[in-house]
């Protein structure tokens, strides 16, 4: 039973640590290298987008593209 108590108290003392300290904000990587990289994969997903849409209309017999 004394090793079920000391465990407990091990486990709870760890959380009560963990949750005073919370997020500092201290990051590896900046905010503006995570923000470049998003926009650099929306740019990627809209290009994939377009050129898949571009293929698929052109695949329609007898479509034009409209002025």
């Amino acid at each position: 039973m004394s090793i079920l108590s000391y465990l407990h108290v091990v486990v709870t003392t760890r959380l009560a640590e963990l949750r005073r300290d919370g997020e500092r904000g201290d990051s590896p990587v900046p905010t503006a290298v995570i923000i470049a990289g998003l926009v650099a994969v929306a740019m990627a997903v809209t290009a994939l987008a377009l050129t898949k849409a571009r293929g698929w209309m052109n695949g329609i017999p007898g479509y034009t593209v409209p002025e």
